[in-house]
């Protein structure tokens, strides 16, 4: 994929046959760089396989704790008191309480295996296909931001408890069509129309109540994804251009860290009045 157009190209082309920009050997080792982990993880999915991770060890924490604390059907369905030891969207702490870091660390959340393994599912397709137009650092900035506009929304709109990595796969989305529209070509509408479809189908269901899903959390990560993609276009071969979101990523994981120690300190029996 030529890294100036995105248009697919040969390895063998020098210069690409569409844009004609110069392509040297730096850019053939973006599009081709070497497996991760002797191939465990494609690299085509780092970032996506990262979030995976991550969501899965907060499942397996958030489900021994609701066990130990007498939930016998913890695997199914976690407890309230324990979603909002870990950080969940609760509108009351976040707007009276000022804890904001909600905001955040509710986006790795899970309520249930079934949510699980359902935001798991569409994470894992939807996120190579993220990380092949946008690369892995606006990927990121992506991602956190859907999490953020989308539980904020949430928080406004309800003060019922929330949680789910939906609000920045909703981003991921909105991303995927800021994408179509910006190539004003037959394949670029596909792409708009094909994910504007994924994201009303999830809203409709949301919207008939076959599932408890927070509808407004969706729209409030589908805005925010599609405001950042938007913002954030696509790699180029501007160094200072790639910096600049190569600082928004370091800064994004940045805020999530902290946001998970604020989390850590507030579950501290020394933070308990």
């Amino acid at each position: 994929m030529c890294p100036n157009c995105r248009a697919f190209i040969t390895t063998d082309d020098k210069v690409c046959p569409y844009c004609e920009i110069q392509l040297g050997a730096r850019a053939i080792d973006q599009r081709m760089p070497d497996a991760i982990l002797g191939g465990l993880i494609p690299h085509a999915r780092f970032v996506t396989v990262l979030l995976m991770v991550l969501n899965s060890g907060f499942f397996a924490t958030l489900m021994l704790s609701s066990g130990n604390a007498g939930n016998s059907g913890a695997l199914m369905s976690i407890d309230t008191q324990t979603l909002y030891l870990f950080g969940g969207k609760f509108s009351r702490a976040i707007w009276y309480g000022h804890e904001h870091w909600r905001l955040v660390t509710a986006g790795f959340l899970h309520a249930g295996l079934m949510h699980f393994l359902m935001n798991s599912w569409v994470l894992f397709d939807l996120g190579a296909n993220v990380e092949e137009a946008f690369g892995a650092a606006r990927m990121v900035v992506i991602y956190f931001v859907s999490t953020v506009t989308g539980f904020l929304l949430s928080a406004w709109w309800t003060n019922a408890p929330s949680v789910g990595a939906s609000a920045g796969i909703y981003g991921l989305l909105g991303a995927m069509i800021a994408y179509g529209m910006s190539h004003r070509t037959m394949m670029g509408n596909m792409i708009k129309t094909h994910y504007s479809r994924w994201a009303l189908y999830g809203l409709v269901i949301g919207i008939l109540g076959f599932f408890p899903i927070d509808n407004a959390a969706h729209v409030g990560g589908l805005a925010g994804g599609f405001a950042t993609a938007r913002l954030a276009g696509e790699p180029s071969l501007l160094p200072w251009r790639e910096r600049i979101w190569t600082w928004a990523c370091a800064a994004s994981v940045a805020l999530t860290v902290a946001a998970f120690g604020e989390m850590f300190v507030k579950m501290s029996p020394l933070s308990r009045p």
